[in-house]
């Protein structure tokens, strides 16, 4: 017959790959439990984030591994792992009374020192101090990890456009304002995306589109909509990094760094933006003040300037360590703020 646009079948948004001996854990008739647990995820994850996270498609590859699992996002590998069906993992939190016998390997979602062990073994393991996980519940952690991290890129302009649809049903006035006389679905799209990128949820869409129209200004960059956006957000953002507390201990930036900074993102575009040497200094100061503040069981946010906030977002997101970085504007009037150390452009904190 005659080729067609059928057989050309489309990216999957979320794809899981199993290797043979991995079936009959998703196999519900064979009392596979993977779909259940992926199932809970993409709900507790669709809750928390304010959007319907696709599905997930699953399918067998025979050139896998036979233990071995993919998971792909828009048909691009995010990571490979192994794990052992007829074992349980058994995880060192951190603080364990003993060794376990078995196959020495590494949680695959956070990369945490584990053995695989006999399922007899699992009260032993839990008496010793490690958190005991079945297979199907090992790759469901890891496909969470992973979808939270991808968060953004999960977003599309279909889901954008759901959003609306429920905006409107709850507030269709504003819904109106908004879409198409103010911002397009495109704009908006833009703006989500990047609070998704910086771990904040879209739950709120109500307060984001209040933000949005009031913040006028047709043709306006979306780093400027979503700084109005994330002032908006303040409490909720403060609240999801300090919980209830009413002090907040942050770190700043001398005011030399802080102009400095500003001068390079007024020029960004026209070179580098940081000094030769200038960035590992910052990056060496930023992992000096996180382990301080992780050894004193308190998170790591940076409160500068809103000119910069974005500038330095980016600086940060791929650090090893969680660090915030929060703008002024966004820090409720109620809450006292403490700083805890000042990073200049010198020696690290």
């Amino acid at each position: 017959r005659e080729l067609g646009w059928d057989d050309i079948p489309p990216v999957d948004a979320l794809g899981l790959e199993v290797g043979y001996r991995l079936i009959p854990i998703v196999d519900a008739a064979q009392d596979g439990k993977l779909l259940a647990r992926i199932r809970g995820v993409r709900k507790k994850l669709s809750q928390e984030l304010g959007f319907l996270v696709p599905t997930v498609h699953i399918r067998d590859n025979l050139d896998l591994l036979p233990n071995g699992y993919r998971i792909a996002l828009q048909g691009v590998t995010l990571a490979e792992a192994e794990i052992h069906p007829d074992r349980l993992l058994a995880i060192d939190p951190g603080e364990v009374f003993g060794k376990l016998e078995g196959l020495a390997a590494r949680e695959p979602a956070f990369g945490m020192e584990a053995v695989w062990i006999e399922p007899e073994q699992k009260e032993n393991a839990e008496t010793l101090g490690y958190t005991v996980v079945d297979p199907s519940t090992v790759v469901a952690t890891h496909l969470n990890q992973l979808m939270q991290t991808h968060a953004a890129e999960l977003l599309g302009h279909e889901e954008v456009q759901r959003l609306i649809d429920q905006l409107a049903i709850a507030s269709p006035r504003l819904a109106e304002q908004l879409v198409p006389d103010h911002l397009s679905i495109a704009e908006i799209h833009q703006v989500l995306q990047q609070l998704l990128l910086e771990q904040i949820p879209i739950r709120d869409i109500r307060t984001i589109a209040e933000a949005l129209l009031a913040d006028g200004g047709e043709g306006k960059p979306t780093e400027l909509r979503l700084a109005a956006v994330r002032t908006a957000l303040g409490r909720m953002i403060v609240h999801s990094i300090y919980g209830t507390s009413e002090a907040l201990d942050v770190i700043t930036l001398e005011p030399e760094l802080e102009g400095l900074l500003l001068k390079a993102k007024q020029n960004e575009g026209q070179g580098p933006v940081f000094e030769p040497g200038m960035a590992e200094r910052l990056q060496q100061s930023f992992r000096s003040v996180a382990d301080q503040q992780e050894v004193a069981g308190k998170p790591t946010v940076l409160l500068v300037s809103g000119a910069i906030r974005q500038l330095l977002a980016r600086f940060v997101r791929f650090s090893q360590r969680a660090i915030h970085v929060l703008a002024y504007e966004e820090i409720p009037q109620n809450k006292q703020v403490s700083v805890v150390s000042t990073i200049g452009k010198g020696a690290p904190a």
